[in-house]
């Protein structure tokens, strides 16, 4: 029997809560990483601020990740956490947040895809990038999280050109999500978003998808045989 097992990061709440409950449904494992726990009594958790690099660093040289994944035949790595702000013109943004949005948006997921391949050498994993149509797409006040979605895109691509064996790679991007996030898209003051009209209306017209929906699409994603054929791809086309 095959032993799959799965690291999701954000998993307190959002899309990364239904990632984690759609991979336990399915009878998987899972390491959730967060600066937050739940009372999930099914899901290993780890309190871990991954916008701060020094301590991804700190944690990923010790030895939980490879002893979660000591006896996993596949591990999968849904690089899930992100932050949208600092949302709004140049000039308007604090350097703190953009910053800790770089750490949380960039390097954390490639700390630990690194270390992931590294440690799954020789078996067999999954690393599945959460992206945005943002990363393909610029909008006025998300310059930030715009660039921050795209370095995760091309990172996939460059991934999938080194051909290691037993990995695979893709950078998805899982639709318009009813999430808190949108909420905050949706607090956003004009003057920084000028697109904020756009997501009212997608919520006031009930077009955004379920945590649920999208978090069991993704993983079936993220299980198929087909995955990592597409570096770059979004889950409402495939």
């Amino acid at each position: 029997m095959t032993i799959i097992k799965a690291i999701v990061t954000g998993h307190t709440h959002g899309l990364g809560a239904a990632i984690a409950a759609e991979l336990r449904r399915r009878h998987i494992a899972v390491l959730g990483i967060a600066r937050g726990s739940t009372g999930a009594a099914d899901v290993q958790q780890v309190q871990l601020d991954l916008s701060a690099a020094a301590a991804v660093q700190a944690w990923l040289a010790g030895p939980p990740l490879a002893d979660f994944l000591a006896d996993a035949d596949v591990a999968v790595l849904i690089n899930n956490a992100g932050v949208v702000q600092p949302v709004g013109a140049l000039a308007d943004q604090d350097v703190g947040e953009v910053a800790a949005a770089v750490a949380l948006n960039v390097a954390a997921p490639l700390m630990l895809s690194a270390a992931l391949a590294r440690i799954m050498a020789g078996r067999q994993c999954r690393i599945l990038h959460v992206s945005s149509g943002a990363g393909s797409n610029a909008y006025p006040g998300w310059s930030v999280y715009g660039a921050t979605k795209a370095a995760l895109d091309h990172h996939a691509r460059a991934v999938a050109l080194d051909a290691t064996p037993g990995l695979r790679i893709c950078s998805l991007a899982p639709g318009v999500i009813d999430t808190a996030m949108q909420a905050q898209i949706r607090a956003t003051p004009l003057a920084r978003f000028p697109l904020r009209a756009r997501f009212e209306s997608l919520k006031a017209d009930g077009a955004l998808a379920a945590p649920a929906d999208s978090a069991q699409a993704l993983v079936r994603y993220a299980l198929a045989e087909r995955f990592g054929e597409r570096p770059v791809d979004d889950v409402r086309q495939a």
